[in-house]
């Protein structure tokens, strides 16, 4: 897990004295106050979504939680969770750890080498995967063993604003969630704003704008999804810098 850089912290206050900052992530709380710098440096983003929006704050006031233990009930739960407890005993990687299922508001996140591993180990994984498709083979097998639940399994960070243009990312795991608790899910807290920036260090390299009437029949605005590069420079936010105060900038 990687902590946010001094420079683009000071990117992200630099731009908020401009337009309305936002952070969505997958993990609860506390990892991503632990990404962001601490508590206090968090408190100064007006939006912070965590576990995808299922935990919504608004100038440091929760505005909503949900559970998907109430979405899905926990016959479906124990069915998933016994299955792929499972599939991961009876497949042989160069290495696991622990914490291969973590239970989270909004989701399950399955890590196959599990979430104890460290740094070193999570990138080795990271790149067998690439060649062997673990995750990728985990996911073809959930779907077809879940098929008539209503879930979605994404690898990594995945936002399906179009079919054809999904953001992808991610390491070490695979994260399964009732259908639409991905990272729109946050949208229906934002119908105040008429243009919405997503960024990320995992999006899809390719900037296109889509009405999220797509995502959400409550929402008409527009959203602006790009690429940000590792190499991001904090002089980058002059560009955007240049938007009006009823646009929000999301982090992803």
């Amino acid at each position: 897990m990687h902590k946010i850089t001094a420079d683009m912290y000071e990117c992200l206050m630099r731009l908020q004295e401009k337009v309305n900052v936002g952070v969505v992530g997958g993990s609860d709380l506390n990892k991503i106050s632990e990404q962001m710098g601490g508590a206090n440096a968090l408190h100064k983003i007006k939006h912070v979504f965590s576990e995808n929006g299922l935990v919504a704050f608004r100038e440091g006031e929760l505005i909503s939680r949900m559970d998907i233990t109430v979405e899905l009930g926990e016959e479906l739960l124990q069915k998933l969770i016994n299955f792929i407890l499972r599939y991961l005993s009876e497949i042989k990687l160069p290495l696991k750890r622990g914490t291969f299922v973590e239970f989270r508001k909004g989701m399950l996140n399955v890590s196959p080498v599990g979430r104890s591993c460290s740094q070193a180990e999570r990138e080795a994984f990271f790149e067998y995967d690439k060649v062997h498709k673990i995750r990728e083979k985990m996911v073809d097998t959930l779907k077809k063993e879940f098929a008539n639940d209503n879930l979605e399994f994404s690898i990594g960070k995945m936002c399906f604003l179009t079919p054809q243009l999904p953001f992808t990312g991610g390491q070490i795991s695979i994260d399964i969630f009732p259908t639409g608790w991905n990272k729109c899910f946050c949208l229906q807290f934002l119908t105040d704003y008429n243009t919405i920036h997503f960024f990320g260090d995992k999006t899809m390299p390719v900037s296109f704008k889509h009405s999220l009437s797509a995502v959400s029949s409550r929402c008409t605005n527009e959203v602006l999804t790009f690429f940000l590069p590792p190499s991001f420079a904090v002089d980058r936010a002059e560009i955007s810098m240049q938007v009006s105060r009823n646009e929000l900038t999301l982090p992803i």
